[in-house]
């Protein structure tokens, strides 16, 4: 066993049977901890930090925040950002899981006061791991519904209400709403700048629509697969084909960690290597449309007075932060899985700039793709551009119907979503499956049949959490969860989690105990780090909610 659960406590840090250890790194073919596990080779967990960290975030989240605080120039915080909070408690975070080889609660145990920490990381994994599975599902209906022989939210069906319309009706109300006027069959954007006689021959053909209207998909979306009702006060009944594809969901997640890390490891070479060749994919087609250059432009294109905003330097901190994933405790299970001697300081510049550049490379499809809808519709960009669930179930629905082999680029865009999701659903499931675990050894890993049990109650568990999601109110609940579970607490854990780590255990003693590790003490700049920087970047971001 590789290093000792007692981190934080008053004696020097001892580990157990360091000859042992440091034979056994020598040997990648063995595990040094039998009991727990090791990762099959390096490959393995890279992948799967930045299967967790890049999910569906990275698709619908960050091109919104990055356009709406100044395209091209947020680039500059973001980055900032990156270094001074992202890649430092990466770092901090599978040093600590690798050192420790625990869970995100035994590895405090020596130091009580800080096992807070730790329980405070098990809710928030429990938490996503009830409702991300739930988008998953959204994602297989969204799936199985585009091998079709006609989307079925390519127009409005017997399921849509009176404001859902596919035709022309779209392009009257988008004129009407930028003050053009609708004229045989054109928008025609300055009436009073036209010959008088032309203007009064054609005004009788002029028509203006100001009411709601609704695409199909947003219709499919909201009235067919949701029914929707009016608010969380009114749940209706139970979607059952909702609660099918959540069951399946909870199906895929427990086959892939079946056998632990080992299966987990394995299922990784596909949920972190298939969304990049989708979004390859779909960079190169949305290239090939009208309007997707002027969208990549848009998402590029600095606006530079913004950063003289407060508030775009801490959108970007709060971006890198929930990017990488630092405080749920997934990134400590991971690195609990490592040998000794991996070297995790590389590790974390990987996965920190792979997943920022990912985020970067989606804004470009997702931005070609926006472009394309507003030259179709013949609106600003901005009309268009939008985030979460309304980009992935309406914007994106609405655009693969006018493309031609609609069905094949509606597959493979739900395919990747799904692929994203399940990155982060495993390597979250996995914490609080280890967490058990190590806090209860005697129960729970007496042999891989009861580890098994619990991962199958794990998975029943969060799945009956769940069904209140699968009502017609469900959505309602669900995007409580999404703004409430993982947003403000997870700032306080890291800021506790540094004081810990950088204070009271200190950050001169830890950084000693990573040179055990890699051979070579880490440079001083990171003591600094963990113990000022990161948890003063933190502090401000928590005054600006």
């Amino acid at each position: 066993m590789p290093g000792s659960p007692i981190l934080l406590s008053s004696a020097p840090l001892k580990l157990i049977d360091k000859e042992s250890m440091m034979s056994n790194s020598s040997d990648s073919s063995e595990d040094e901890n039998p009991e727990r596990g090791n990762w099959g080779n390096k490959m393995e967990f890279v992948l799967s930090c930045l299967s967790y960290a890049v999910g569906l975030g990275n698709v619908w989240r960050f091109p919104y925040v990055c356009y709406r605080n100044g395209a091209g120039a947020f680039l500059i915080p973001f980055i900032i950002m990156l270094f001074i909070t992202g890649i430092p408690l990466v770092f901090m975070e599978l040093s600590l899981g690798q050192y420790c080889s625990s869970g995100i609660v035994t590895l405090w145990k020596a130091s009580p006061i800080f096992q807070g920490v730790g329980w405070a990381m098990f809710v928030v994994s429990v938490l996503i791991s009830v409702y991300y599975n739930m988008i998953i599902s959204y994602t297989l209906y969204f799936l199985f519904a585009s091998f079709a022989k006609i989307l079925p939210w390519s127009a409005c069906g017997s399921w849509s209400t009176e404001v859902c319309n596919d035709g022309e009706l779209f392009k009257i109300k988008a004129c009407t709403k930028n003050g053009g006027e609708w004229c045989n069959g054109g928008c025609i954007a300055n009436m009073t700048a036209l010959n008088e006689t032309y203007r009064l021959a054609i005004s009788p053909n002029c028509s203006n629509f100001t009411s709601e209207i609704k695409s199909p998909s947003d219709e499919f979306f909201h009235e067919y697969v949701l029914g929707i009702t009016d608010g969380v006060h009114e749940m209706g009944t139970i979607r059952w084909e909702l609660v099918g594809c959540l069951a399946l969901a909870w199906v895929l997640v427990g086959l892939c960690l079946a056998k632990g890390i080992k299966s987990s490891g394995k299922a990784v070479y596909f949920t972190a290597f298939f969304p990049y060749v989708v979004l390859l994919i779909l960079l190169v087609r949305g290239l090939t449309l009208e309007g997707s250059v002027d969208g990549i432009v848009y998402f590029l294109t600095p606006q530079w007075s913004q950063l003289s905003k407060a508030q775009v330097w801490a959108d970007a901190a709060v971006q890198i932060f929930f990017s990488l994933s630092p405080c749920w405790g997934g990134l400590i299970t991971l690195a609990s899985f490592n040998k000794f001697r991996n070297n995790c300081f590389l590790d974390a510049i990987i996965v920190s700039v792979m997943d920022c550049v990912t985020s970067v490379f989606a804004g470009l499809v997702i931005f070609a793709i926006i472009g394309y809808m507003a030259h179709e519709l013949n609106v600003d960009l901005d009309k268009v551009a939008s985030e979460g669930a309304g980009l992935a179930f309406v914007v994106y629905p609405e655009v693969v119907t006018k493309l031609p082999i609609s069905q094949l680029w509606s597959v493979l865009f739900f395919a990747m979503l799904i692929t994203l999701g399940l990155g982060t659903q495993i390597a979250t499931v996995t914490t609080v499956h280890t967490t058990l675990m190590d806090y209860w050894p005697h129960v729970f890993r007496v042999n891989q049949r009861r580890r098994m049990l619990l991962l199958v109650m794990i998975a029943v568990a969060c799945f009956l959490l769940g069904l209140a999601f699968c009502t017609q109110g469900g959505m309602f609940i669900l995007q409580l969860f999404d703004n409430y579970a993982a947003t403000y607490s997870l700032l306080l854990i890291g800021l506790v989690e540094c004081i810990g780590i950088g204070w009271v255990y200190g950050a001169d003693r830890f950084l000693g105990d990573i040179e055990l590790m890699l051979g070579k003490r880490p440079s001083s700049i990171w003591k600094y780090s963990w113990k000022f920087v990161a948890p003063t970047a933190l502090l401000v971001r928590q005054c600006f909610t």
